[in-house]
């Protein structure tokens, strides 16, 4: 069974101890073979966060790891780092390229960068990056091979106080990739866990995918009480897979599972 961890917004500079060794003894009882970061891994893009950021990375052993830039792994003070070199300090401590893709049997994860310089907490897709991701999701493997996109920005919101973090120009996106195969949206930002059917935000979908939000993996930035949050995704036999919520237990100091949801995947 291959199995691959879902991570966002650590924040290092805010993150805590507990949580992190907690996750790290996570992916030791667990042994996913992939992990995905979808952006937010420092608080701001400070070099010593970013340092941070590495060595968690690092200490937690997964074989394979993709992430990408949140608004926050850009400099905010440092305005003209933020115009001239703004992913000088993530390509240096965590990845050079900002949208790397993963790809075997099992798994076609591809990754988009959807920060800005100009923007300050927002993000957005181009029609290039639209079109580049559609295009790569028909060339995929086929079989039970599940199709996954990763943003920052989340592209379909549970709460009406969230409408305004959403990804700019989704609709477009959303649709072309599902169109082209897409199963699972991944994403962050907004420190909130949850599945849903991405047909409840935008109707007429040529089939079936999901949106799938990750919490704050380690960071005290926690949202309304939800404790720091990961979640686990398995690949099943027959384009199936379950997504399953960890969440952090303080009383035990461990992450366990909260819910398992089992999803069948369009061809």
């Amino acid at each position: 069974m291959s199995l691959l961890l879902h991570l966002s917004d650590t924040h290092f500079g805010t993150e805590l101890r507990g949580p992190a060794e907690a996750l790290r003894e996570l992916v030791r009882e667990q042994q996913p073979t992939l992990a995905v970061l979808s952006g937010d891994l420092t608080q701001r893009a400070r070099r010593a966060q970013f340092r941070a950021a590495r060595a968690f990375l690092d200490a937690l052993g997964v074989p394979s790891v993709l992430a990408i830039p949140g608004n926050h792994d850009i400099p905010l003070f440092n305005v003209l780092g933020r115009l001239l070199a703004p992913y000088r300090g993530y390509r240096r401590w965590v990845q050079a390229d900002l949208e790397p893709e993963f790809e075997d049997d099992r798994w076609l994860v591809l990754c988009v960068n959807t920060t800005r310089r100009y923007r300050h907490k927002d993000g957005e897709v181009s029609r290039a990056q639209v079109e580049q991701v559609a295009a790569r999701l028909r060339r995929a493997r086929g079989g039970d091979q599940i199709r996954i996109v990763v943003t920052h920005q989340p592209v379909l919101a549970v709460r009406d106080e969230d409408r305004h973090n959403l990804l700019h120009e989704r609709e477009t996106a959303v649709r072309a990739w599902v169109a082209a195969g897409a199963d699972l949206v991944l994403g962050g930002h907004i420190h909130l866990p949850y599945l849903r059917a991405l047909d409840e935000a935008y109707a007429g979908l040529p089939r079936r995918a999901w949106a799938v939000q990750a919490g704050t993996a380690v960071s005290h930035r926690i949202r309304d009480g939800i404790p720091n949050s990961v979640n686990l995704i398995r690949a099943l036999a027959g384009r199936q897979c379950e997504v399953e919520r960890w969440d952090w237990d303080g009383a035990c100091k461990r992450f366990t599972k909260v819910s398992l949801r089992r999803l069948r995947l369009d061809a």
